[in-house]
């Protein structure tokens, strides 16, 4: 079992939004549904039989979603980090979590349920954090510039540097 598990609030649409997710991830599948009870509609106001939680994994990692009510909103101050190996992995993740959604800065996007999302390279903290510090900086000034993030410009704005200092 794993230790820690983000458990996300939902409105009433978490079925719908863990079929999304589940869409969208390789290696993913919904674990467990659990539906109100007589006892648990009546103290939540939801429909007996309905879908209360539902406990799935995306990329192996598990996650909880409630159908919990209109009381709690996502926020960005919570955010799901998604490592992208290709330029095309990062394209295909853009689009479809997206859609729907919102698109922001610095590979940050907001889907159609609310949740935040970066869409990132994986080899960008260690570009951020470059031995020289020149490197990480160029990183940065490129990234700050982006919506979606572009591995070739980033790889070019880390190289720039290096290939500068040691020259």
């Amino acid at each position: 079992m794993q230790k820690i598990t983000p458990f996300l609030w939902f409105n009433d649409d978490a079925e719908e939004a863990v079929k999304f997710y589940v869409s969208i991830f390789k290696n993913s599948k919904v674990l467990v549904v659990t539906r109100y009870t007589e006892a648990g509609a009546k103290a939540s106001g939801r429909p007996t039989g309905s879908v209360m939680t539902i406990k799935f994994q995306l990329e192996g990692q598990e996650f909880v979603a409630l159908n919990g009510g209109p009381y709690f909103k996502f926020t960005e101050a919570i955010s799901l980090v998604v490592n992208c190996n290709t330029q095309k992995e990062i394209d295909r993740f853009w689009t479809r979590l997206s859609a729907g959604g919102h698109k922001s800065r610095c590979g940050w996007l907001k889907d159609k349920y609310g949740v935040s999302w970066q869409i990132v390279p994986s080899g960008l903290e260690k570009w951020l954090n470059a031995k020289n510090g020149q490197a990480g900086q160029r990183v940065m000034e490129t990234l700050l510039q982006m919506d979606k993030l572009d591995i070739k410009a980033l790889t070019r704005a880390h190289a720039q540097e290096t290939r500068k200092s040691h020259g």
